[in-house]
């Protein structure tokens, strides 16, 4: 960062004006369209996200496991011929499975979060719905003892 622009952004902060961004809100005149903010997320959308999630992990492991067994056999192979290589191969081989566990225990966390949020809304869903029953049961029962 210029020296300049470090001066100015500190004259900025000293006067009381924001330097950094707002994700939280528009301001005022700058349109949106809605009141609620643009970020609107379907379970439609949700579930497609869950889905290839759950597709990349199945897919990647299997394929992921070829590619570790080809190039492990290609670093035996450059190994036995003396090539230098085939130790660096062997190496990006055995890190490859490390690698590969990470992506593919991100892609269980994502599909197996949304499953979970899926499940805990509708949960909640039925939760409401039968507080919010008993609640006009209790006001029915309030109406009947104004009318005796």
């Amino acid at each position: 960062m210029a020296w300049d622009e470090w001066e100015q952004l500190k004259a900025e902060a000293a006067q009381g004006r924001s330097t950094h961004m707002r994700l939280n809100q528009l301001p005022a005149d700058s349109g949106g369209g809605s009141s609620r903010g643009d970020l609107t997320v379907r379970q439609k959308d949700l579930a497609a996200i869950g889905s290839a999630a759950h597709e990349l992990f199945e897919d990647f492991d299997r394929y992921s496991d070829h590619a570790r067994l080809s190039s492990m056999k290609a670093a035996g192979g450059l190994k036995s011929e003396g090539f230098a290589l085939g130790a660096a191969l062997d190496h990006v081989a055995e890190h490859w499975v490390d690698q590969v566990q990470t992506l593919l225990d991100a892609c269980a966390h994502i599909s197996n979060h949304l499953r979970y949020t899926k499940n805990q809304h509708a949960a909640d869903e039925s939760y409401i719905a039968g507080t919010l029953s008993s609640i006009s049961q209790l006001d029915q029962g309030f109406d009947e003892r104004k009318d005796s």
